[in-house]
């Protein structure tokens, strides 16, 4: 076992000393020890729960003949984080999250890793953590928020930002807001829509790193409890075999993650998070990748913000393993491949049933034939810029307009929201890309703004930064190269004509090639925002959206 180079012989009394402190007995130093990494936090509502969860894994383990030892992991909740300075600090806990359990495991000896992670960068971090240790891991969520309801109608957290567009606009009164800021979010758990955390949740067991169920019961739910129970019992399964992240986590498991992805209608961010986790396992995942996996896939879901179906519905029609069978019919899977259930994943999905064809469409009559998400290229973007397609109304997906500029996203609300953004506009936000911001803001408070004010099916919104998985319509991020490095985006003037073009994955600036020579040459670098801190070093790390974001040694990159 590793763990025997902290527990046995006699160098080791010293250490063995020390869990005697920590009230081991003789007994438990003989068996595995597995680390369970616990997301528990009282500020994040996705994470409220993780105390349960934890408890219930350790009950697994030890019932299975391992000692669990909970260890800390942090996250941050996005939706408290929305709109100010705290943003730049979400993006960049992933590489926080996957260095300190990277420190913990190894420090410790660990035999096996049970992951309890919930929301957006905690999900992923996690996952390149479990890729980059590898050691015996498996993951279990806290699971998802149940949908509000006002006025009838379920509603998310989507609703309420855009409920403040509405209210800026004049379409709401404070008691109606009121109404919204009481009733969308109601329990604990992640987001209720396909939001990053649940598009992550969902995405481990598609990659084969969770159980059945792990993206979509409902975190208020005792199954949920009966799944943590589970996990803790399977890990010893992978000890004992010792079947490693890197045995499941393989080049056609990323690539039945992305098609499940496309089927889904997952967040954006995965454009992040998956080449991230791959670039972990020594893989890469690039984004020309993405338009291929698209071309082939239907989009069978359309839940938050895309459409009007929640988590629990998508949990009620059979989850993610029905949205695989469906799939499978059209052999656009992997299915010979090792998960951490012990099986493979096509006798996972064997017993899997598509129990409501509305929220999961069936492969032959799909909400559109091509996948979710799409990857955008073009003069403004030469690498790539970023769209949740299925969520863009059909009007907006070919759209020419004149560019508003903003070098940062408060000034874009504020002429969003003081009406100074009309119809046939498409806003720029540029300098809030991975340097630039520094962190790769989201941008849910501007895209919430122009749906809540009633110009979602006119206006489009073009960033290198990036957009919370609750954002809809024409929203294009993480445009690469960015601004701060002085990428096309830079060069953007006002009033310039652009063209997106979602059917033809275009998107280009109706500027001449000599004109943006000349503008290039003018073109100076800016210094980042915020030069001190954590932030700093993040800054002079990070790479590229396009490349998910990862951190290199400047001679790298």
């Amino acid at each position: 076992m590793i763990s025997d180079r902290v527990k046995v012989g006699v160098q080791q009394a010293p250490h063995r000393s020390l869990f005697n402190a920590l009230g081991f007995t003789e007994e438990e130093m003989k068996k595995p020890l597995i680390g369970i990494v616990s997301s528990y936090s009282e500020i994040i509502p996705g994470h409220m729960n993780l105390d349960k969860i934890t408890e219930a894994v350790k009950l697994g383990v030890a019932e299975a003949g391992g000692m669990p030892v909970v260890v800390p992991a942090i996250a941050v909740c996005d939706g408290i984080a929305m709109g100010h300075v705290g943003m730049k600090y979400s993006l960049v806990t992933r590489d926080l999250i996957a260095d300190s359990t990277e420190c913990l495991a190894k420090a410790h000896g660990f035999d096996g890793l049970v992951m309890i992670p919930n929301c957006d960068k905690n999900v992923p971090g996690l996952l390149m953590a479990a890729a980059r240790i590898n050691i015996p891991t498996i993951f279990v969520s806290g699971g998802p928020m149940l949908a509000g309801h006002v006025d009838g109608r379920k509603r998310s957290l989507s609703s309420m930002f855009e409920a403040v567009g509405a209210y800026d606009a004049g379409k709401i009164d404070a008691a109606e807001l009121r109404n919204f800021e009481e009733n969308v979010c109601p329990t604990c758990g992640s987001c209720s829509g396909m939001y990053t955390a649940n598009s992550m949740n969902c995405l481990t067991e598609a990659i084969g790193m969770g159980l059945r169920g792990n993206g979509t019961i409902p975190a208020v739910y005792s199954a949920r409890i009966r799944l943590a129970k589970h996990a803790g019992n399977q890990i010893m399964t992978l000890v004992k075999n010792n079947v490693c992240p890197r045995d499941i986590m393989t080049r056609e498991a990323f690539l039945n993650a992305l098609t499940v992805d496309m089927a889904l209608g997952c967040s954006t961010n995965t454009m992040l998070h998956l080449p991230a986790i791959a670039h972990e396992a020594g893989i890469e995942i690039n984004m020309e990748i993405a338009n291929e996996v698209s071309a082939r896939t239907p989009n069978l879901c359309h839940l938050a913000p895309a459409g009007p179906t929640y988590m629990e519905d998508l949990n009620e029609a059979g989850g993610v393993y029905a949205v695989m069978k469906e799939l499978a019919k059209k052999d656009l899977l992997s299915l010979d491949l090792p998960t951490v259930t012990g099986k493979t994943m096509r006798e996972n999905i064997e017993n899997a049933e598509n129990r409501n064809p509305e929220v999961i469409r069936p492969i032959d009559h799909p909400y559109m034939p091509n996948g979710g998400i799409a990857v955008l290229k073009g003069n403004l973007a030469p690498d790539t810029g970023i769209v949740k397609r299925s969520a863009v109304v059909p009007e907006m997906m070919v759209h020419e307009g004149p560019a508003r500029v903003f070098d940062c996203e408060e000034d874009a609300i504020k002429a969003i929201t003081t009406g100074k953004i009309v119809p046939g506009d498409v806003v720029v936000i540029r300098y809030e890309g991975p340097k630039g911001g520094p962190g790769m803001r989201e941008m849910l408070n501007p895209t919430s703004a122009i749906a809540g004010m009633g110009l979602g099916s006119t206006v489009a919104l073009i960033t290198d930064g990036r957009f919370s998985g609750a954002s809809r319509g024409a929203s294009i991020g993480h445009v690469s190269p960015e601004a701060a490095v002085g990428g096309p985006i830079a060069l953007v003037h006002e009033g310039d004509r652009i063209l997106i073009d979602i059917p033809n994955n275009r998107l280009e600036l109706k500027v001449s090639d000599e004109e943006l020579a000349r503008r290039k040459a003018e073109w100076k670098p800016r210094q980042p925002k915020i030069t001190d801190g954590y932030l700093r070093r993040y800054c002079a790390l990070v790479t590229s959206g396009n490349t998910g974001a990862i951190l290199k040694l400047p001679d790298e990159q």
